[in-house]
């Protein structure tokens, strides 16, 4: 099935991604026989896995994207909040504890809840894997429905919202390396005023979570700019990723 990326170049819809430590209910892993080629036999819940038909990540090739003048700018409006440093055991994320902000897809809102880092990054564009990929997960107010905003990294400059606990990131090691895998470090107010943009440059497509039990549904939107940033610490980003078929 071929799969159809909307683009506008007046007005961008791209897609999203999202993974999140709250789905899991049995293990997995990147790589051996937990790995992404046998998830969809390690839980029932996890079929789609192997069977679902809108499967994320996927590559973006320029030969499938559609362009699509009606959508509208990806409008982001966070405001600060406090927040928390977790082990997702896949990679680091930030959770926030009140509101942040929503964005709007299909006159259908969807909140901020969290934000985590894949290096390298998850999505392909026309071939090439990027240094790292940002995710910030959005959920509408039943919890059920999904959007993902994605940024594409390469190396450059300090990135400024990993900058804002850098320091934790040192304080989560020694929990982590202790054997707490609940592990959870207050960062205090986060300021997500770097990523409070207006985006008419965006690819979207309907995917899935990239992690089990890989729900399908989400919608992504990834931009169409990439990141000129460093990630900074090798904790963000803490397993390789494997890109799984289907």
């Amino acid at each position: 099935m071929a799969l159809r990326v909307h683009f506008s170049i007046v007005s961008i819809a791209v897609l999203a991604l999202c993974t999140s430590a709250d789905y899991f209910s049995a293990n997995f892993s990147y790589a051996g026989p937990n790995g992404p080629e046998y998830w969809g036999s390690l839980s029932p819940s996890y079929a789609a896995c192997s069977h679902g038909k809108s499967q994320s990540p996927v590559e973006l090739m320029k030969t499938d994207i559609v362009i699509n003048k009606q959508l509208k700018n990806l409008n982001r409006n966070y405001l600060p909040t406090n927040a928390t440093l977790v082990d997702n055991i896949f990679n680091i994320g930030v959770h926030f504890e009140g509101k942040v902000g929503d964005i709007n897809i299909n006159g259908k809102n969807y909140s901020l809840k969290q934000l985590h880092w894949h290096s390298p990054s998850e999505h392909m564009a026309n071939g090439r894997i990027h240094d790292a990929e940002l995710h910030l997960v959005h959920l509408t107010e039943d919890n059920y429905n999904i959007a993902v905003v994605a940024v594409l990294y390469k190396l450059g400059d300090p990135d400024p919202l990993i900058s804002q606990f850098e320091d934790k990131l040192v304080d989560l090691e020694k929990e982590i390396r202790a054997g707490n895998k609940d592990a959870q470090i207050a960062i205090g107010t986060f300021d997500v005023e770097e990523i409070n943009r207006s985006s008419h440059r965006y690819y979207r497509y309907v995917g899935s979570l990239t992690t089990p039990p890989c729900k399908e549904g989400v919608t992504w939107n990834i931009l169409g700019k990439v990141t000129n940033y460093y990630i900074c610490s090798p904790l963000v980003g803490k397993y390789e990723y494997t890109h799984k078929e289907g």
